[in-house]
């Protein structure tokens, strides 16, 4: 069994971040929720776009440091590894900011894993070869469906739905905040936790093959 999953907002979790970064650029009051789309939606209230884009650059680059994996990714990482489930990290992910300095947005996303301990291979079967970063949102798609994933887990329902879509994964929407409704071509969870409840075989403690 083979388990794609997205980088960015799945992995990923940038809330905290992206209201440190906006505060400190005064771009936002101190009342914003420290949610990155409560921070996004408020500096596009204010006709701040390009400083929005230009800020991401600094929060995909050299600041994705102080962001934080969501709770329970290396739980469910350490047991896939544990029951012989392969995993690979597939993201859409451009080399440099489309705004600003030209940072190595894939430098620092692998400097991220390496720091918060994903490439502790022993622990959760991950290297750097195991992780995909590709420039574009169709090579993507190719990837997922050239290696076979048989789950792919994602954030963005938008993805999921895209017509090119492989048709073998079975599709995970990854959402936290709860802010999208169940869809018959996907399993919707909001934690970590119901993604390896989701994908248990049944015999209950197993992963399904």
């Amino acid at each position: 069994m083979l388990v794609g999953l997205d980088f960015d907002n799945t992995i990923v979790c940038y809330d905290r971040l992206f209201h440190r970064l906006a505060r400190e650029k005064g771009l936002i009051p101190s009342h914003i929720p420290a949610t990155k789309g409560a921070v996004r939606d408020y500096i596009r209230s204010i006709d701040r776009e390009d400083d929005w884009t230009e800020m991401q650059g600094v929060g995909y680059g050299p600041r994705i440091s102080d962001a934080e994996p969501f709770p329970g990714v290396k739980e469910f990482l350490t047991g896939c590894l544990a029951e012989g489930v392969r995993v690979v990290i597939i993201s859409h992910k451009t080399k440099h900011p489309y705004l600003g300095p030209a940072y190595d947005l894939h430098a620092a996303a692998h400097n991220f894993l390496a720091a918060h301990g994903f490439y502790r291979t022993d622990e959760t079967g991950l290297t750097p070869a195991s992780v995909y970063l590709e420039l574009t949102k169709q090579a993507k798609l190719d990837r997922i469906g050239s290696l076979g994933c048989d789950v792919f887990v994602d954030d963005l329902p938008e993805f999921l739905g895209e017509p090119s879509f492989p048709a073998r994964p079975r599709k995970i929407l990854f959402d936290p905040a709860s802010a999208n409704s169940d869809r018959p071509d996907y399993v919707r969870v909001t934690s970590w936790a119901d993604i390896g409840a989701a994908m248990l075989g049944p015999r209950g403690g197993r992963w399904a093959a």
